[in-house]
């Protein structure tokens, strides 16, 4: 709708409209992560309403992780095949309608499965960091690497920044009055990407940011064919390369260390040890604000330096903080510094592994590629979401979750460490009639 004249007002400006598109993504990234984040503050709350277990809550939480890798290589073909705006309107209508139905009426277990598993994990799975993947792909030939780590770190800071308004709006007014700021924000997304988005910029005329002057303007081919079995045609050629389950096996330990574990379960492993949820959820805010930080600058030097060596770094140091946590007395200070560096650290592992995928499977078919890794990240986060949540109740503590998933990271670090410089992307064989996304 505003689209076409605002890229005008912006090229007179010299401003690529690309970063438009960037900035719209940008909200819509974090605020569909807000809603990926925003249960695992209600976790106490839901079961003194409820008289529901920690394992009980977790179960639900666990498949919403789930759900929001798994659809992520699935999500990388919708976008193919219907277009990158309707299936971000999509996804926002079904989290608006996860969150929506559970303030005005959720009471039983078995809907906490059905609005916040299923409902919540689709609609997110639509939105994970596979989209910022794509909108670097399509809308930059330069600085895609600092594209992917700003978009990356929206999602992650999503996950955490609406964390202490979340906790004292539900210690204060209840749990159903702390889900209104996320579904405010992803209100005011899908507005902003009905008026402003567009899939490609051959839609307005445009060439991909950075690409030569003279470049033709290549419009997208008419999508015909199955996007699933798309999305398992890259799955079977990806998995004969020994890269592909390198970066799966680390990506998988990535979501068993952050999202799946501090992410769901720090505010109440920091409340066994006293510490107040309002503070340990300021903490977490604390992490995304760095997070912000670390993962821009990863994406920065993921175009400069080699991403496997940045990949053991980053590794190496998460699992030594991870290690530290316990024995940190849970003090302020204490977790202050934890929270910085661990905070630094959150997810700066997407931009060189978003790298290494581009030039292991080639620029149009990694998102695909990419969306299965995720999936494995994802699956790390459901393990430790649930595994968490059983060693808290079976074994009345959470340290063997946060020190095995410390232990953990280091194994990933040597991993890395591993992967061979790829060489020239090995092909993907499509289904008959299946589209192959245009050169942007």
């Amino acid at each position: 709708m505003l689209a076409e004249p605002l890229a005008r007002f912006l090229a007179r400006r010299g401003i690529h409209y690309g970063w438009a598109v960037v900035a719209v993504t940008f909200l819509v990234m974090l605020s569909t992560a807000s809603a990926v984040g925003m249960p695992g503050v209600l976790i106490r709350p839901l079961g003194e309403e409820f008289g529901w277990s920690i394992s009980s809550i977790s179960g639900p939480l666990a498949l919403r992780l789930f759900l929001f890798g798994a659809m992520a290589p699935f999500a990388a073909a919708f976008m193919v095949r219907y277009g990158l705006r309707r299936v971000i309107l999509c996804a926002l209508g079904l989290i608006l309608a996860g969150l929506g139905t559970a303030v005005l009426g959720m009471g039983e277990l078995w809907q906490l499965w059905a609005l916040w598993g299923l409902v919540l994990g689709f609609g997110t799975g639509l939105t994970a960091i596979v989209l910022g993947a794509t909108v670097a792909g399509r809308w930059f030939s330069a600085r895609r690497g600092l594209v992917v780590g700003l978009l990356t770190a929206s999602s992650a800071t999503g996950q955490l920044a609406f964390l202490p308004l979340a906790a004292w709006l539900a210690e204060h007014h209840g749990w159903r009055v702390a889900l209104l700021p996320a579904l405010g924000s992803c209100a005011v997304a899908a507005v902003l990407v009905l008026l402003f988005l567009r899939d490609r910029p051959a839609d307005l005329g445009l060439r991909p940011f950075g690409e030569a002057p003279d470049a033709p303007i290549v419009a997208a081919p008419a999508a015909t064919g199955s996007p699933v079995a798309a999305a398992f045609a890259a799955l079977r050629d990806a998995a004969q390369l020994r890269i592909f389950w390198v970066l799966f096996g680390t990506f998988f330990i990535c979501g068993l260390s952050t999202s799946g574990l501090v992410q769901t379960h720090f505010l109440p492993f920091c409340s066994d040890f006293g510490v107040a949820e309002v503070q340990a959820a300021s903490l977490l805010a604390m992490m995304g604000a760095f997070d912000f930080i670390g993962t821009i600058g990863s994406g920065w030097l993921s175009d400069r330096y080699d991403a496997r060596k940045l990949l053991f770094w980053y590794y190496g140091l998460r699992g030594l903080s991870l290690l530290y946590l316990p024995f940190s007395d849970f003090s302020f200070y204490g977790l202050a510094i934890f929270a910085v560096f661990y905070g630094l650290d959150w997810i700066a592992t997407v931009p060189p592994t978003v790298r290494l995928a581009g030039a292991a499977f080639g620029r149009e078919r990694a998102p695909m590629v990419f969306g299965w890794i995720f999936t494995g990240h994802q699956i790390g986060a459901a393990v430790a979401a649930f595994g968490a949540g059983w060693s808290r109740d079976e074994l009345l503590t959470y340290l063997p979750a946060f020190l095995g998933a410390g232990a953990a990271c280091l194994v990933a670090a040597v991993a890395c460490l591993l992967v061979r410089r790829p060489g020239v992307p090995a092909p993907v064989r499509l289904p008959e009639g299946a589209a192959v996304p245009a050169r942007a």
